[in-house]
């Protein structure tokens, strides 16, 4: 037998889906939303209640990086339901992350660059290496992901880099990754990469516009801190 406490346990009138078809999703706290989500609490707990808990456990920044494994560590949280929640979360981020995009389409600066990565590395919890592909109006191709890991101990290889910018006629390319630590400024290995991608570029006659840092709420530019 089920003991689970569900939505539908609970008074019609303050049933979460019901109440966003009634009065809009805006009437739903986010708490609610993440009810309906979740459909069912525990046995201690309904469903209302377990999502309060979810949220009290882990804030906003932690959510957009959140692992099935860590949300199974609260009680009646399950596979099937962390699932729902990741998926839930990513969905939301990608379509954030779209947005964007169409909203800005050229690069005019780096301030440019960072709103549109900003969402996807600011609060990453490893590195991750991607390079926007522009054309020769700076009007963005791709984001093209290069790699993960430490850029310590992880080679980005020029060949994986320019690989898909001549694959896509690119002109002209900014490299962008993130530090987990939150603070962006570059490290020796920051300062090494980026000289020899922009070497690289040269030979290629596909220019390295800039490399960008992302930190938490901030970021650093080779171009505009005048290395580069």
């Amino acid at each position: 037998m089920n003991n689970s406490k569900r939505i539908k346990d609970l008074d019609q009138f303050d049933r979460p889906r019901e109440k966003m078809i009634r009065e809009g999703f805006d009437s739903l706290s986010d708490e609610e939303l993440l009810a309906i989500i979740l459909s069912t609490g525990n046995k201690e707990k309904n469903v209302i209640d377990l999502s309060k808990e979810i949220l009290d456990t882990f804030s906003y920044e932690e959510l957009l990086e959140i692992e099935v494994v860590e949300l199974r560590r609260i009680k009646g949280i399950k596979e099937a339901k962390a699932s729902k929640i990741v998926a839930a979360l990513q969905l939301g981020r990608r379509i954030n992350e779209r947005v964007l995009d169409r909203k800005i389409e050229k690069i005019t600066s780096s301030n440019d660059v960072y709103e549109i990565m900003k969402t996807k590395l600011e609060n990453a919890k490893k590195e991750y290496f991607y390079a926007i592909l522009l054309d020769t109006k700076n009007v963005i191709i791709a984001k093209d992901f290069v790699s993960m890991g430490d850029l310590s101990s992880t080679i980005v290889n020029p060949r994986e880099v320019f690989k898909k910018a001549i694959k896509k006629s690119a002109k002209s390319m900014i490299i962008v990754h993130n530090h987990p630590s939150g603070n962006p400024n570059p490290s020796r290995e920051d300062f090494a990469i980026t000289k020899r991608l922009a070497d690289s570029g040269e030979l290629l006659d596909i220019e390295v516009l800039d490399h960008i840092i992302i930190g938490k709420d901030c970021f650093y530019s080779f171009k505009k801190e005048g290395n580069l």
